[in-house]
């Protein structure tokens, strides 16, 4: 057996769909240029997490759009378009029991003066536009982002030798 397929490689299976405890985490821009990339894995790893795609992209104004799309007619959409599209982004999923709530958890408040100290936004940013992070807030914007984001093979499935030790 290969230890390490495509999600898609397994006949019949939406990578997305396969496995409900997937979520998407996007670095934004200030993240990348603060240089906060490990940081942010380190965390999600050191909880349990399992980064199963990864890639460094300027992400193009149509994606842009659609990723924000529930914020198009509000006032602050230019200036987010214009921020995500400022430069690089470091686009992630991550795999684990209750994905969507564990990140959440571990991202904090939107704005980072109320997240709580001890998580990614609480520890690492100061601004509400400049708040390193994105996370998925359910399983279906999750499922929408990997998809925007990441071709079916792109999604990496494998064991890591610590499952045994993180799931009863």
């Amino acid at each position: 057996m290969d230890p390490c397929r495509t999600k898609s490689s397994r006949q019949g299976v939406n990578p997305v769909k396969s496995a409900a405890d997937v979520t998407f985490v996007m670095i934004k821009p200030d993240g990348v240029q603060r240089g906060l990339i490990g940081e942010v894995i380190s965390r999600l790893e050191k909880k349990g997490l399992k980064l199963v795609a990864a890639k460094l992209e300027c992400i193009p104004e149509p994606r842009v759009i659609e990723q924000y799309a529930e914020h198009l007619e509000k006032p602050f959409f230019p200036s987010l378009r214009a921020y995500i599209m400022s430069g690089p982004c470091f686009l992630m999923v991550w795999e684990g029991r209750g994905a969507v709530a564990v990140v959440r958890r571990l991202v904090g408040t939107t704005n980072p003066t109320e997240a709580d100290p001890g998580t990614i936004r609480g520890d690492l940013a100061l601004d509400i536009g400049r708040n390193v992070v994105h996370a998925s807030d359910s399983e279906t914007s999750a499922e929408r982002e990997i998809a925007l984001h990441f071709r079916a093979e792109e999604v990496i499935s494998y064991v890591r030798t610590d499952d045994a030790a993180l799931y009863e």
